[in-house]
């Protein structure tokens, strides 16, 4: 006989929402390592002791958290999603009548408190201390790297470069024009470089008209991750515009803040080519004392056959090259009060060989063919790209190469698993609080996989 199901008419229920969520769900590990305690003292200054009670800040945080978790990008869905599902009810300490925020108390909470306290900040590095706690951090190796996120701006929407100044800017009067005036002198956005992008958003004129490989342009940030490589922990996460210099100056500003912040400093770190010029690498070398496992941006390798600089032989006691035939190459023939002399203006130095010398050579053919004398520059802080060539012979360079990938695989995770492949949020501002939401989430999915509490709570009882 067919059955039907029909409601039951009782007045009471017996429900407990701990026995409805799974043991195994993934929300139930975060939650074991998801402090809030900490964030509600640095959030007390902010609250006046008058008035109603506000919506407890610690729910906003865990909704958030949420939010990142599960990849669900829209605010407007996370409410509905918390109202409906159990187990982020339980998560976030609402039980079954409690009503969940309204969309709106998200920007209200993101555009004040939050930003006045910089509260993500320390949500964020709360989560890189359990994981120093936890022991998933060694400190030995770090890598860096950076990835673009398209922007909320549209290119319909844009004008060309030569048409934007401040004065537009200060028209056009949004949030995200406000940001753009106020770090115009921030190393990771307005005075990153002097150039202009071709075009500018008004909606968004910080983001960076830029293209990937093997795309269209488009306007993005980038997000720079420093991580630790023994079990790709994020260390620190920066926001910048998407060109490569404010890319290498955050892989310097994370690197000062997380010794800083956590006493670390790694012995060696490891990045693609972008991050080899030769000041990277004379800060990471001379000024750090850091191993850089890093490709160094050279052009003086010739290819037509003629002898390059490398065929050079330094001689650092006597300041000179000395040539394959013997002959020695000089700044200067003698000897000037001025030790800047003889420097171009990024401080580039030229050594010369004497054209007697290079007029009566066997080798001018293969050395100079066309010039009456044989030159060759060295450039600044050239004893730390020869170091960085070095290391790159080792057989530690071909492990780091390996680990750097994990950071590379964490960028995936960020867009194909998290969802973050556009910004939601404008305005410097706003790509600093994404970032730092999503690599909460990823360090706190991190604990989760790594350390599950609740597999060795079930082991031991």
């Amino acid at each position: 006989m067919m059955g039907r199901q029909e409601a039951p008419a009782q007045l009471f229920y017996e429900f407990d929402l701990e026995r409805h969520v799974p043991a195994n769900h993934m929300l139930r590990e975060i939650d074991l390592f998801l402090d809030c305690g900490g964030l509600r003292e640095a959030l007390r200054p902010f609250y006046s002791h008058l008035g109603r009670p506000s919506i407890d800040p610690e729910l906003i945080i865990r909704m958030l958290v949420i939010g990142y978790v599960m990849g669900i990008r829209s605010e407007r869905r996370l409410c509905d999603e918390v109202h409906l599902n159990l187990a982020y009810r339980w998560f976030c300490r609402l039980g079954l009548e409690r009503k969940v925020p309204d969309h709106s108390t998200f920007s209200r909470y993101r555009h004040g408190k939050f930003r006045e306290s910089n509260l993500l900040r320390q949500a964020f590095e709360a989560t890189v201390e359990r994981c120093l706690k936890e022991d998933l951090v060694s400190g030995e190796g770090f890598a860096v790297d950076a990835s673009l996120i398209s922007a909320d701006a549209n290119k319909v929407r844009s004008i060309a470069a030569e048409d934007w100044s401040p004065e537009r800017a200060r028209e056009v009067g949004n949030r995200a024009a406000r940001e753009y005036l106020e770090t115009l002198d921030d190393a990771a956005f307005g005075a990153a470089s002097p150039v202009q992008p071709k075009f500018v958003a008004k909606s968004d004129p910080a983001a960076q008209w830029t293209r990937a490989e093997e795309s269209r342009p488009y306007f993005a940030y980038a997000t720079n991750y420093l991580i630790d490589t023994k079990s790709a922990v994020i260390m620190d996460v920066e926001a910048t515009r998407a060109i490569r210099q404010a890319e290498v100056g955050a892989s310097r500003t994370m690197l000062d803040r997380t010794e800083k912040r956590f006493g670390i400093r790694p012995d060696w770190l490891a990045a693609d080519t972008a991050y080899g010029n030769a000041e990277n690498l004379g800060w990471l070398v001379e000024k750090r004392s850091i191993i850089p496992f890093i490709p160094v941006i050279d052009k003086s390798e010739r290819t037509d056959g003629t002898w390059s600089r490398s065929d050079f032989e330094w001689d650092e006691a006597n300041d000179q090259y000395i040539c394959p035939e013997g002959h020695a190459l000089r700044q200067f023939r003698r000897n000037y009060s001025d030790p800047t002399r003889g420097q171009d203006a990024g401080g580039r130095k030229k050594y010369r060989a004497l054209k007697a010398t290079c007029q009566a050579c066997p080798s001018k053919e293969v050395c100079c063919p066309k010039a009456e004398a044989r030159y060759v520059t060295r450039e600044p802080h050239e004893e730390a790209r020869e170091f960085a060539r070095e290391c790159r012979k080792t057989k530690a360079y071909k492990v780091s190469r390996d680990k750097r990938k994990k950071v590379e695989m964490l960028f995936a995770h960020l867009k194909r698993i998290l969802g973050l492949t556009r910004l939601r949020l404008r305005g410097p501002n706003g790509a600093k609080d994404e970032f730092l939401l999503a690599a909460i989430a990823q360090n706190l999915r991190k604990l989760a996989k790594l350390r599950p509490q609740n597999v060795l709570r079930e082991a031991t009882a």
